[in-house]
């Protein structure tokens, strides 16, 4: 890289140059099998190498030749492009461009399927959304920026795209706890009731609150995790706000690993929200005006619901025995220390 050293103070060239130099001389795995391959016919003979490798006689002497013209540099024997020489241009009318960028101008959010409809054009839809690419490279589009409107000055901003945070989703079969929240309106009072449910031993928590904040949902997760005898490892929730921030650092602290649902994929947390059907049949009901006027008392009898729910009532799914007759018939008595009398919720 000497000869390139006045270069040196000119910003990314050196860099670029590098990179360019190494792949316009790098040597495949390929190349390098072709050489092993001449190598052993040149020792061997042709027959030999054609039931060796099952390659033909032609193929070897092409290799040869190709090797010899780079002067035997085995960057010879990498694979040529299979790329065709000249392709095909695609050939639209002018009228067809120019009517494509007078609607976009008008109306820059528009999209390849109306426009379509709107120019009662003959070929796909797709070859509308090839052209709109290709005005786009050209810059000869107005950009189709989304725009909202600012809270406090009024003005149209632009609406950019934020990076988000890849989520984890659970593998199949995984034992997790799924939370959720239920939400109730009751003469004008609102209510945030989040539960949660094994889903392999079907135990079932929750409670309610005033907010839907994530630190009701931290709070209610420590309880759940406390109360709840064998509780799983991993922790799915939706979405929802109420689920990040506070939440997520309840989970660190307590190392549960997270896992996220789908949007608008409720099945994918069908166990908890059976729970919250059965919740509300069998008891929201008939506590409505409990639950609207004092919390604190609703939370107490929801509690002695729950501990009947999972000690006495029978469970389809666990051939009706409750969940804690279930643990108590599946793991060591050691295990099974469930501590709902001493909890303080």
């Amino acid at each position: 890289m000497r000869q390139f050293n006045k270069f040196r103070d000119t910003k990314g060239f050196i860099t670029v140059w590098e990179r360019v130099l190494r792949f316009r001389y790098m040597i495949t795995e390929q190349a390098k099998e072709r050489c092993r391959i001449l190598a052993f016919w040149e020792r061997h003979g042709t027959e030999a190498a054609k039931e060796a490798f099952r390659i033909s006689r032609r193929t070897l002497f092409r290799w040869q030749r190709a090797l010899k013209k780079k002067g035997g540099q085995l960057e010879g024997l990498n694979a040529l492009s299979k790329s065709p020489y000249r392709r095909r241009q695609r050939k639209v009318e002018e009228t067809i461009i120019k009517r494509i960028i007078e609607l976009r101008t008008l109306h820059p959010r528009l999209g390849k399927e109306k426009i379509h409809a709107l120019l009662k054009y003959q070929g796909s839809v797709s070859t509308i959304g090839r052209i709109l690419s290709d005005l786009k490279e050209k810059s000869s589009l107005p950009s189709g920026k989304k725009l909202s409107m600012h809270a406090n000055t009024g003005r149209l901003v632009e609406r950019k795209a934020k990076k988000r945070k890849k989520k984890l989703r659970r593998p199949k079969g995984y034992r997790v706890l799924e939370v959720d929240t239920v939400v109730r309106f009751i003469d004008g009072a609102k209510r945030y009731i989040i539960t949660a449910t094994d889903t392999e031993k079907r135990t079932a928590f929750a409670a309610c609150y005033t907010n839907h904040g994530s630190t009701s949902a931290s709070d209610f997760l420590k309880k759940c995790v406390t109360v709840l005898p064998d509780c799983p490892t991993a922790v799915q929730t939706d979405n929802g706000s109420e689920f990040a921030l506070h939440f997520d650092r309840a989970c660190f602290e307590l190392s549960l690993e997270r896992f996220h649902t789908y949007p608008r994929s409720p099945k994918m947390n069908a166990h908890v929200e059976r729970f919250n059907r059965t919740l509300d049949e069998e008891f929201l009901q008939y506590h409505r005006a409990l639950l609207r006027d004092d919390v604190k008392a609703f939370n107490d009898t929801l509690v002695d619901w729950l501990l009947w729910y999972n000690g006495e009532r029978p469970h389809h799914s666990l051939s009706l025995l409750s969940p804690f007759q279930y643990i108590l018939e599946t793991l060591p008595a050691s295990e099974c220390q469930m501590w709902w009398t001493n909890t303080d919720i």
